[in-house]
């Protein structure tokens, strides 16, 4: 075996250097340096994946004049903004397209195996509005307790509510009874059943 052999470093305890083979890095691109080119810079819009290669001090000036929106007019900047919320990829409303008779394909040929854009009404055999039925709504114990306040059953709507709690605070207000003030324990629960309707936008 040589003693100048990487495979006799290997057994001594500290080899006298590294010789390992380093990488070879290319040269600075920037016009007239001879550095090593330890960075690399984008070439611009059109040229993602293209990339100068520059030392740290030219990749510095390159980045400190680049601007990706060279050349396109204010216009041009905002619409590619928009666009890159969506990834310019095309968009549109839920419930737009037109889809052919019993295919199983939503909105501008986006598959729908599961009939979720014809159930919102995008799909050729989507049911007509008229003929939807919305699902029942849960009604909490709670509602339930403020609808029985107000002397209503669980299956009140938004008129019969206020119907209701006009006629209540009419008959219970003390001043409709003379300033008698016996029923206004009755008169703030009733509004405070109300209220409780009203955040759950039951009325």
């Amino acid at each position: 075996m040589k003693f100048d052999s990487p495979l006799f470093d290997r057994i001594r305890v500290k080899p006298t250097e590294d010789r390992r083979r380093r990488p070879e890095t290319p040269g600075c691109e920037w016009k007239g340096c001879a550095n090593e080119a330890t960075h690399r810079a984008p070439k611009g819009r059109a040229r993602e994946n293209e990339y100068w290669h520059f030392c740290i001090e030219h990749v510095r000036e390159y980045n400190h004049s680049y601007n990706y929106f060279s050349g396109m007019s204010d216009d041009a900047v905002m619409r590619y903004q928009k666009d890159a919320i969506t990834g310019h990829r095309p968009t549109w409303k839920m419930g737009t397209g037109k889809t052919p008779a019993g295919s199983d394909f939503g909105p501008r040929g986006s598959r729908d195996p599961f009939n979720v854009f014809r159930e919102f009404g995008a799909g050729a055999d989507a049911k007509p509005k008229a003929e939807r039925v919305e699902p029942p709504r849960a009604v909490r114990n709670a509602e339930r307790k403020a609808l029985h306040e107000l002397g209503l059953d669980v299956g009140a709507d938004k008129a019969e509510i206020k119907a209701k709690f006009k006629v209540l605070v009419k008959r219970h207000h003390p001043d409709a009874n003379g300033g008698d003030r016996a029923t206004e324990d009755k008169l703030r629960e009733i509004i405070q059943a109300y209220n409780y309707l009203k955040s759950t936008g039951a009325c």
